[in-house]
């Protein structure tokens, strides 16, 4: 297909699926949970950002000239849920229940670790989170993300919180992680008191890397408005992925509705087996 074709083809997708696109940012910005990441993309015009929306089943990505959290503050007017970020300051001013990625807190420790590795108050601090969280992890596994069984760790989470109080550290990098801890106290446990919160940003970062893939392929030789076509598209693509449909299946359908098209195949999957 001719590179001509090929972009008036994305171009009339695009367009046409602007109302689903809508639809899913939407839904992720008044839902109950959202997962937010970003990343560079270079574009024929410099550099700028492409946010990514995630739930358990959407996906949605935005292209932003910065990497400021101002577009969040105007896109979740209605957004009263948890939002699940990493450490990046900007998201703090959002005024919600957060959820930091503790996957991210682990790997900085581990790395804080590897360079100061006879650091014996770095070294308490690491071991002490790890025992900490891994009871967490253990109940998540037998009872999911329910916040019946998972609030049952809170004490534990004030016990670690006293002992921390009581560290003084003589070192630069155990201070400056006790220091963290202490300052993201009311965003680092928010996964006990929910249902359905996870307690890493991986939804998020999984989407970042399907369009790390289509990066490859377009940095540096796209428009913004080419680069928004497609967001567009990878956005329901992903979000088909999330729930098991398939794309091109979806594109053949004619559907806009990502959920009528969801309910159309579940009727499909049924009658199937039921004659088979």
């Amino acid at each position: 297909m001719a590179l001509g074709t090929t972009n008036n083809f994305k171009e009339e997708a695009a367009e046409k699926y602007q109302l689903t696109y809508k639809t899913l940012i939407k839904g992720l910005t008044s839902g109950p949970l959202l997962h937010v990441d970003e990343t560079k993309i270079s574009i024929k015009t410099g550099n700028g950002f492409v946010r990514v929306f995630a739930n358990m089943q959407q996906v949605a990505y935005i292209y932003n000239e910065t990497r400021e959290a101002n577009i969040l503050h105007t896109l979740r007017k209605d957004f009263t849920g948890v939002l699940v970020s990493d450490f990046y300051t900007a998201y703090e001013g959002i005024q919600c229940s957060q959820q930091k990625c503790l996957i991210h807190l682990i790997r900085d420790l581990n790395d804080d670790l590897l360079k100061h590795p006879f650091d014996e108050e770095l070294k308490w601090l690491a071991r002490a989170f790890a025992e900490l969280l891994r009871p967490m992890v253990q109940t998540i596994d037998r009872h999911g993300l329910r916040s019946r069984f998972l609030k049952q760790h809170l004490s534990a989470v004030e016990k670690f919180y006293q002992r921390l109080r009581k560290l003084a550290p003589r070192s630069e990098v155990a201070s400056k992680s006790k220091q963290r801890f202490e300052k993201n106290r009311d965003t680092l446990f928010t996964f006990l008191k929910h249902d359905g919160v996870p307690w890493n940003n991986n939804n998020a970062e999984h989407a970042i890397k399907a369009f790390a893939a289509l990066r490859q392929v377009i940095k540096g030789v796209t428009s913004e408005a080419g680069l928004r076509d497609y967001l567009v598209l990878l956005s329901i693509c992903e979000t088909c992925n999330n729930q098991g449909l398939d794309f091109l299946d979806f594109l053949r359908s004619g559907e806009t509705s990502i959920a009528d098209f969801a309910d159309s195949h579940k009727k499909r999957c049924r009658w199937r087996n039921q004659v088979s």
